[in-house]
């Protein structure tokens, strides 16, 4: 038995883990995955029913779940954490440990690039440090008002973290082709905090010297993303570089609604879609539902590598080449894609070419 815990989040949260919930149990039902899920409330709906965005039930929950589908959450428009107003996404990956943000984005000949320019790369974003105010800090926030004219941000960057997440980028990249790994930094300006991300991804470069390994400017990245991205394989970076770029890159793809990613720790992992919760769409069976499915692939994927079943890995690889079918075909499209298609009538369309009876 394997057990999923799935929290449904704000927007268009609701919809599309429950497209993404017939995919997995349609991919249960075809490979005999022995899949126990369960759902729990988060976001909004928690905060109305319990004051709180993200109960501490629903974090036990998660602890003890062999793999998390999170869906999106409205938390800019969460009241103070003082008040309840919690990231569901930020609290998961630190309180899980969940130090590595793997965010995959490649092109497709049925959707062409807007860059015009075919790509296949994987961003290792380290997950649980940086400039991110909700996850750097021990105990308070990570920025601070000294007067109500100045704001100061604190980033932490540590070697163990460096480490790990390096660590994971090089041991991905040696399962690929190209086996490259780019380090993105700015550490010709933020020489203390670049600087130690960068001696830490050296040192596990060299012990990897079967990897080609280089470095680039995250400004001079962004442009070489828009010019030239073929030319990248694995890309490691810092939390907030690798949010940023990963967008880039997701856009580049065809879509951000294609972009999957999975947050993995030693223990855990979640799938999250990269996308926000989109309310003005909410409701309407209009959201694309790929880029959570996408993620759930990954994460079936993961357990299956750390040998919960064959079977699993089998599954994740089935309902990823699945989703691809679908998307190639106008039920597979919802209107973002240029199609018409509900986000019901994808979770359909990925069933069909799995295979599997809905």
């Amino acid at each position: 038995m394997t057990r999923l815990l799935l929290l449904p989040g704000d927007g268009i949260g609701p919809e599309i883990v429950a497209a993404t919930r017939e995919v997995l149990e349609a991919a249960d039902a075809r490979f005999a995955l022995g899949l126990e899920i369960e759902e729990r409330a988060i976001g909004f709906a928690a905060l109305e029913a319990e004051g709180t965005t993200i109960p501490q039930a629903v974090i036990e929950a998660a602890r003890a779940a062999d793999g998390i589908l999170l869906g999106p959450v409205s938390h800019n428009a969460y009241p103070p954490v003082a008040e309840g107003g919690l990231n569901p996404s930020g609290v998961l990956r630190t309180r899980l440990d969940l130090f590595a943000n793997i965010r995959p984005a490649r092109t497709r000949e049925i959707l062409p690039p807007p860059a015009g320019r075919p790509f296949d790369i994987v961003i290792f974003r380290e997950n649980t440090e940086g400039f991110y105010a909700d996850r750097n800090m021990a105990q308070g926030p990570g920025e601070v008002m000294p007067d109500p004219d100045m704001a100061l941000a604190l980033r932490k960057i540590t070697r163990r973290a460096c480490a790990r997440i390096s660590e994971a980028a090089f041991a991905h990249a040696a399962t690929r082709p190209a086996q490259q790994v780019t380090a993105v930094h700015k550490a010709n300006v933020l020489r203390l905090s670049d600087g130690l991300f960068l001696e830490e991804v050296r040192r596990v470069a060299a012990r990897h010297p079967e990897i080609g390994y280089d470095e680039v400017l995250v400004d001079a990245m962004t442009a070489h993303l828009v010019r030239e991205p073929g030319r990248f394989d694995v890309i490691v970076t810092t939390n907030m570089y690798g949010d940023i770029l990963s967008d880039l890159a997701a856009e580049l793809s065809g879509s951000l609604g294609l972009a999957p990613s999975l947050n993995a720790g030693e223990g855990h992992a979640m799938a999250q879609a990269q996308h926000g919760s989109a309310p003005d769409i909410a409701g309407q069976e209009r959201a694309n539902p790929a880029a959570l499915i996408g993620s759930a692939a990954m994460l079936l994927e993961w357990l299956g590598a750390r040998g919960r079943s064959e079977m699993l890995r089998a599954a994740g690889e089935a309902v990823s080449a699945a989703l691809e079918r679908a998307l190639a075909g106008p039920a597979g499209r919802t209107p973002d894609l240029g199609g018409s298609a509900t986000t019901g009538e994808v979770a359909g369309a990925v069933i069909a070419a799995l295979g599997a009876r809905r």
